[in-house]
């Protein structure tokens, strides 16, 4: 494919490019909603969180910071507000 439109990137591609270098510059990281699964309340949680994030109610551990995104702990049920 020698003839590659700039202007008209697939999506797929736009995703892979680093944040500052696609056509409309946009965060890789969001915040999400986590439902606790011992009192089922809701924790709003960066994506790329740095520090463990507990429940506010049980103090369960709803995520554990990794090198980059945060990993949800088992059990812990992300919903809404993941990446468009």
């Amino acid at each position: 494919q020698l003839a590659k439109d700039l202007l008209h990137p697939s999506p797929e591609e736009e995703k892979r490019k680093h944040k500052k270098k696609r056509l409309v510059q946009s965060p890789n990281s969001y915040f999400m909603d986590v439902k606790c699964p011992g009192c089922y309340k809701i924790t709003t949680v960066f994506s790329h969180a740095q520090t463990v994030v507990l429940c506010v109610g049980c103090s369960t551990v709803l995520c554990q910071p990794t090198g980059g995104k945060a990993r949800l702990t088992e059990g812990g049920c992300g919903i809404s507000g993941a990446p468009p």
